[in-house]
């Protein structure tokens, strides 16, 4: 089985899981219309008569959102995998030619490509209730978005190596909850101080600061957002090594 094979098969019964899939791809989209439609004429987000913010409400949802459904969509990676220890699936896989390179290859691909659904349908809805933007700005946001999603894919493959059906989904649902809150999703978070030195220390604020491009933001990391993002990759991505091969160690 090659891995462009295996990949498509695993993508379409990622889509093919209704519940699952809504639940990933249109929930952010969802969300994103409950907040923005009622404000789509608001072009001074935050501000009053005298103090312009220039924000428009629907570009600040939208860019905003970009954390919350990229999170759902690569953490969501998880619960597929302890859905397929479950019924055994994985042991069969291992006695096909695919190697466990192959198979981690196509894990990430669709949880990526998860993502860029999501990522795809937040901007159309965006571009739908009057959301502009300069080519270079949409390149540079989306880029900077799937780089930070790295440590979030790793966690996603190494939870679902080693949680099962019925903790995966609190963890997965808890843990983006957490780290959209603390990432400051939700609500900004600006000063100084022991609590805001934490947050800066975590991939989620990064991966707000990206989407952060799409409303005026020049070059939101810099050299600690860079480290912060490769330090979280390499540690997430040894957490996922290790835990794959627990699994099937264990399993063999």
């Amino acid at each position: 089985m090659s891995t462009l094979t295996y990949t498509r098969f695993e993508l379409i019964r990622a889509i093919r899981n209704r519940q699952s899939f809504a639940f990933t791809v249109f929930v952010p989209i969802l969300f994103y219309f409950l907040l923005a439609a009622p404000n789509k004429k608001d072009h001074n987000f935050g501000g009053d008569a005298t103090h312009h913010t220039g924000l428009f409400a629907p570009q600040y949802y939208m860019v905003g959102l970009l954390a919350f459904g990229g999170m759902i969509a690569v953490l969501g990676g998880g619960a597929r995998i302890a859905a397929e220890r479950t019924v055994g699936w994985n042991r069969q896989l291992r006695l096909t030619p695919l190697s466990a390179r192959d198979y981690l290859r196509t894990k990430v691909m669709v949880s990526y490509l998860m993502a860029g659904m999501t990522i795809l349908l937040l901007y159309i809805a965006g571009i739908s209730l009057g959301v502009r933007m300069p080519f270079g700005d949409w390149v540079e946001m989306t880029a900077l978005v799937l780089v930070a999603l790295v440590p979030f894919v790793a966690l996603g493959i190494g939870f679902g190596h080693l949680l099962k059906t019925d903790a995966i989904g609190p963890v997965v649902g808890g843990g983006t909850s957490i780290f959209a809150f603390l990432g400051g999703t939700w609500f900004p978070i600006t000063g100084s101080g022991g609590f805001v030195d934490f947050v800066k220390s975590l991939p989620s604020y990064w991966l707000v600061q990206a989407g952060h491009v799409g409303i005026g933001a020049k070059h939101p990391w810099g050299i600690e957002g860079w480290l912060v993002i490769g330090a979280w990759s390499v540690a997430t991505i040894g957490f996922a090594a290790w835990a794959y091969r627990r699994d099937t160690g264990r399993a063999s």
